[in-house]
């Protein structure tokens, strides 16, 4: 009867374990101090190690295998929090700030020159005194302005400068010519900063790179080319003496099982620097979406560098899913960074295994941080423009705050035939490297060069918005040697013009004039007066096994719309350009405020499937509360 007894509390025993190990579904929703809603939170279980993101209404759900497993809940520049499931179906979550106020307002100097360093607040802070922030305060504009300040003790971050294109006049600079640009990480990068209660600094503001982060319904490619051009033409929002052309480009989707193979090499920088939560931690995460979105005909490569290069992993099938997370499983951040060193062995590893018709490719993730062996900016562009020759495109993934060097990252990303993306989030991983994994990793054009021709006589001036960084010589357009920038599968590219039309009122304020020449005739207008057109786009670009270029033309000319008759995708993007040179307190802004930006992209957000759309409403409205805040405050400081 005893041993009887004992079999039936073993056997319940059993079946209780079994019930607790099957787990449940737990869901909230995740918030700040002030209840607003957080969207991309990382929540993982600390038990299975499996884990989801917040949606854009803050809420989750993931499954836990019983009382006893306990959930992390990570957000970038807030205090992570660890909750026992215990008997709990439904666990809300606050999130605190992990960063303090500060008393004072520190107000940071920037130079000239093409490298800037972006300097935050240090834990120094009180030895800075109350007339320097005073002075520094008036010289800069608000974009300057650090709300809140981290534990590291230094902040470094570097950006490019950016001079911001002007008008030019038609009759002496007919074409504009720039290289495409599918980059999209000046936005996440921005979104970090306001999302940590900063206005970014104005040179991490590339205009061009918010835009295009956004997806626009563009129509699919028809015919020969890759991709398809759609031009538009409505009045200008912000001044409407101006109109606004857009010129939309959409690459041809292909499905997954389509794709051809790929040899990827991944190149992770496991130096010191990398130590924090929002860094290696996050970047392993990262890779592990990658990897769950590989085929078996599929093979990585895993190379990492600190004060030296290594190869961690041999090229192994994507069928072998497990060996390749167990090599990023094992990883550490610890030493100094040898960022060339790094991409070095990571090329040489991939002209090993390099695959005809395949996707060679090498994704390089890092703050950017080098400082051992090659680690200037132009001894970097020289080793990457050298090596781009061989096939292999690149791929970079920025990570992490305090020392980033954006600066560094574009230029590999440029120069080597590649993009570049800023990872601030476990969500922003999985748009690029899940939903927009062919579009990151897989180039269908290269060397993409625009080139448009403006009609004297109906445009007096144009100005391209953003893309300061991509401009070409006229001459470029036309040679096959001069590199340009990639198009991925599925990619949606946009460019915005603002032009003024001949007869504007307020010409005279942005076209400025030259004394007559004394040895050279003028230039008349001769057969664009009988022209209706506009302008003409032409765009050259080359197969991606191919050396030899491809154009494609096309003429603009009809009726210019009113700007409240554009469809939602024009608006947008409108929306977003306004919002950036906001951000940039530019002088080409217009009557454009943060109110006017907020109700422009609310009602243009059209299709809005994931989300991002109103999660830049919600930046927007970050931005005009911090703005606000430093106008209240630049006349007491």
């Amino acid at each position: 009867m005893k041993k009887k007894a004992l079999l039936v509390i073993a056997v319940l025993m059993l079946t209780g374990f079994g019930i607790q190990a099957q787990g449940w579904t737990v869901s909230g929703v995740v918030t700040d101090e002030q209840g607003a809603a957080l969207p991309g939170v990382s929540v993982v279980s600390k038990v299975t190690n499996n884990g989801v993101v917040t949606d854009v209404k803050g809420n989750y759900t993931i499954k836990v295998i019983g009382e006893n497993d306990i959930l992390r809940f990570n957000f970038i520049g807030m205090v992570p929090r660890d909750i026992e499931v215990k008997k709990q179906r439904v666990i809300n979550v606050t999130l605190k700030n992990d960063a303090c106020e500060i008393q004072e307002v520190v107000v940071t100097g920037y130079g000239t020159s093409k490298k800037i360093s972006f300097t935050g607040a240090i834990r120094g802070i009180q030895s800075i005194s109350r007339s320097s922030s005073k002075r520094k305060a008036q010289k800069h504009p608000a974009g300057y302005f650090a709300a809140n300040h981290y534990e590291a003790e230094f902040n470094t971050e570097n950006y490019a400068s950016v001079s911001e294109n002007g008008y030019k006049q038609v009759t002496k600079s007919p074409l504009s010519t720039f290289s495409v640009d599918v980059d999209r990480a000046s936005y996440t990068n921005i979104r970090r900063f306001l999302n940590n209660g900063q206005l970014p600094p104005k040179d991490a503001v590339r205009v061009e790179e918010m835009i295009n982060y956004f997806n626009y319904d563009y129509t699919q490619p028809e015919g020969k080319h890759p991709f398809s051009v759609k031009p538009e033409l409505a009045e200008c929002p912000w001044n409407d003496e101006h109109y606004l052309l857009k010129v939309g480009l959409k690459g041809q989707n292909i499905e997954k099982d389509k794709l051809p193979p790929s040899n990827l090499v991944f190149l992770i920088d496991v130096s010191g620097s990398m130590s924090s939560a929002n860094k290696l931690p996050l970047l392993k995460s990262s890779f592990r979406l990658l990897v769950n979105e590989l085929r078996p005909e599929d093979y990585v490569s895993i190379v990492v560098y600190a004060g030296a290069a290594g190869v961690v992993l041999e090229p192994t099938s994507g069928k072998n899913k497990k060996d390749i997370l167990q090599a990023l499983d094992q990883l550490n951040a610890g030493g100094s960074t040898a960022g060339g060193a790094g991409l070095k062995l990571a090329y040489k590893l991939a002209k090993e295994n390099y695959q005809e018709h395949a996707n060679n490719r090498i994704i390089l993730a890092t703050d950017g941080d080098f400082n051992v062996g090659v680690s200037s900016n132009g001894a970097m562009e020289d080793l990457v423009a050298k090596e781009r020759e061989s096939g292999i495109f690149m791929t970079v993934l920025g990570f992490g705050m305090g020392n980033y060097k954006d600066d560094r990252m574009e230029i590999i990303a440029d120069k080597g035939n590649g993009n570049y993306a800023y990872i601030d989030n476990l969500q922003e991983a999985q748009k690029t490297l899940v939903s927009e994994f062919g579009g990151t990793l897989f180039t269908i054009a290269k060397d993409v060069k625009f080139q448009i021709e403006f009609n004297p006589s109906k445009i007096l001036a144009y100005r391209l918005i953003g893309y300061e960084n991509r401009l070409l010589n006229d001459e470029d357009f036309n040679d096959d040697k001069k590199d340009a920038g990639e198009i991925g599968a599925g990619h949606t590219v946009t460019a915005l013009y603002e032009l003024i039309p001949l007869g504007a009122k307020d010409a005279k304020d942005w076209v400025k004039t030259v004394d007559k020449l004394k040895y050279q005739k003028s230039k008349e207008l001769d057969d664009a007066d009988a022209s209706n057109e506009w302008l003409t786009i032409k765009l050259r670009y080359k197969q991606p096994d191919s050396s030899k270029s491809i154009l494609l033309e096309k003429a603009v000319s009809g009726k210019v719309q009113k700007f409240n008759s554009a469809n939602d995708d024009f608006k947008f993007a409108a929306s977003v350009a306004a919002f950036g040179m906001l951000l940039r307190d530019s002088e080409y802004k217009g009557t454009v405020d943060y109110d006017f930006v907020k109700e422009l992209a609310s009602g243009a957000r059209g299709k809005d499937k994931d989300g991002f759309k109103a999660e830049m409403v919600r930046l927007i409205e970050i931005a005009e509360s911090l703005n606000t805040r430093f106008v209240s405050n630049k006349g007491r400081y």
